[in-house]
């Protein structure tokens, strides 16, 4: 039986392989990069990054394109369906790249259990595999570590969603994939910690009372997007002390 190895390389750091990680890179037959285009080309850059520095001898990799996935069903309905069914396909032929009870290996940014699909994808593949997960560090973590706060309060809840799903902020949110920028109809007078291309070079931090900062948020964030081609970017918000 073959062995898929779903990799979590962190959020764009080397310095976030994990140990666990980095011999899981090593056990593989074969390296599955993802091509998500010419606008996103360093991330595809940042895995062969990865893979150079710690991979030890020659391994073969395989780059696979990965299909627009339309806008308006960014997080949920049938858009989502009908791009897992794509990549579902997309896998089957990439695991017939894994010779015969070998493995293979898909380098997932950030971690495999936050907001990736690649776990439910390898679940429409049909054909016998044994997965194993290796996690890695999240943007909850990073953004967390990079602005230097704890994620929750003392005792008290964390609420993970995206800015589709984000409504009046009663409990501490962190809010993922808001590419209609939500925090701009919450309250004023919350916090808000922000970050962007978290664990790179090209890291952004802006914090402090929404109202104050939700502008600077939103320029930055589209000069950013600009420069790059891409972005992805995560927010905390809380009320305030």
């Amino acid at each position: 039986m073959k062995t898929i190895l779903v990799v979590g390389i962190g959020t764009g750091s080397p310095e976030h392989v994990t140990v666990a990680a980095i011999e899981a890179l090593n056990r593989a037959d074969v390296l599955f990069v993802p091509d998500k285009g010419a606008g996103k080309a360093d991330l595809a850059e940042i895995r062969r990054t990865i893979i150079a520095r710690f991979v030890k001898g020659a391994v073969r990799q395989v780059g696979y394109a990965v299909p627009r996935r339309d806008a308006a069903h960014a997080d949920y309905g049938q858009g989502v369906e009908d791009w897992h069914a794509a990549l579902a396909e997309i896998f089957a032929g990439l695991i017939a790249e894994i010779p015969e009870n070998g493995s293979g290996a898909f380098l997932v940014w950030g971690d495999p259990g936050l907001y990736d699909s690649t776990l439910r994808i390898l679940d429409r593949v049909k054909m016998p595999i044994k997965v194993e997960v290796f996690p890695g560090i999240t943007a909850i973590q990073a953004l967390t570590a990079a602005h230097g706060i704890a994620l929750n309060r003392i005792g008290e809840p964390v609420i993970i969603t995206t800015g589709r799903q984000l409504g009046s902020v009663e409990t501490d949110s962190v809010v993922m994939l808001d590419g209609r920028l939500a925090f701009r109809d919450a309250d004023p007078d919350l916090e808000i910690f922000w970050g962007a291309y978290l664990g790179t070079p090209e890291q952004i931090l802006v914090s402090g009372r929404l109202g104050d900062v939700a502008e600077k948020i939103v320029a930055v964030r589209a000069a950013a997007r600009e420069r790059h081609g891409w972005i992805m970017d995560i927010y905390l918000l809380r009320q305030a002390e």
